[in-house]
């Protein structure tokens, strides 16, 4: 039986547990963790902040594509996911990419022409580890067209994000 899940305006009718709903998201989060933490795949990263009433460093692995001394990602949960919160709080994160850790400050896109930049870099850019990623959110096989829908529909269901990169990554 397909699970219907519904995300602003993305929706999927996979069935696969680890992304159908938002519990499974944070499994899928704790799984990747330990391996992104120690190498991310191009592509992606490992943000951490600081927990909102906890005052705690809290990880979460994102998609998260850099340009130059930007880095765009996506709080695919929009407003209501829990890191999207601690950043709303507190925006001084640390983001692991490839390559290393750098400190940054996130915030909002300022205006359309640097939305329309985020959403070119976050939803055009397709790496090698993005065909597995497809394999988990869509049926069939992974095409570039698939991905790009796929990143597209996060993009316009969630909250676009942009990182500050305040230190060296190489």
């Amino acid at each position: 039986m397909a699970v219907r899940y519904e995300q602003g305006d993305y929706v999927s009718e996979r069935r696969n547990p680890l992304v159908r709903s938002p519990k499974g998201g944070r499994l899928l989060s704790a799984l990747q963790l330990p391996w992104f933490a120690t190498l991310p795949p191009r592509g992606f990263g490992v943000i951490t902040v600081t927990g909102r009433r906890s005052g705690k460093a809290r990880r979460k692995c994102v998609r998260a594509i850099r340009a130059g001394d930007k880095a765009y990602l996506v709080a695919i949960g929009g407003p209501k996911a829990a890191w999207r919160k601690n950043v709303a709080a507190n925006p001084r994160v640390s983001l692991r990419l490839r390559g290393g850790w750098s400190p940054g400050v996130v915030r909002a896109p300022q205006d359309g022409a640097e939305a329309g930049e985020a959403m070119a870099a976050f939803c055009r850019t397709v790496n090698p580890f993005d065909y597995v990623e497809c394999c988990v959110h869509r049926r069939g096989r992974p095409t570039r067209a698939k991905i790009v829908e796929l990143h597209r529909a996060w993009f316009d269901g969630g909250t676009p994000l942009i990182v500050d990169l305040q230190g060296e990554v190489p």
